[in-house]
């Protein structure tokens, strides 16, 4: 088992799963949450060596720049509608995240 791979699979899924949870309670505890465990996660993938990893990197880094400008958003100007837009960008890009990991684990499958 490959744990570098089990840990930014689990931060990609985390920070899908805790954006999900600011849309159906807009609290700005949710907000930095999501936007912390998605840094995280885009940090594990820097480090990521294969051959989608690009893909991975830059839809994480896109849900990064959706994330933290919805945090600073709501704390600063109490912009709902702005961050709830923007945390849905950063579900579409952590959505195409996921999507790019099961190609690549896909693929990894069949040289096997």
């Amino acid at each position: 088992m490959q744990w570098g791979k089990v840990f930014y699979i689990f931060f990609t899924l985390m920070s899908l799963t805790t954006s999900a949870a600011f849309l159906y309670d807009e609290a700005l505890v949710a907000l930095f949450v999501a936007g912390s465990v998605n840094v995280i996660s885009t940090i594990l993938k820097i480090g990521v060596r294969n051959t989608l990893s690009a893909e991975l990197l830059a839809g994480s880094l896109v849900a990064d720049l959706h994330l933290i400008p919805a945090f600073f958003a709501l704390k600063f100007y109490e912009a709902h509608t702005l961050a709830v837009g923007l945390v849905i960008g950063a579900v579409v890009a952590n959505v195409y995240t996921i999507i790019i990991s099961m190609i690549e684990s896909s693929k990894e499958k069949a040289d096997f």
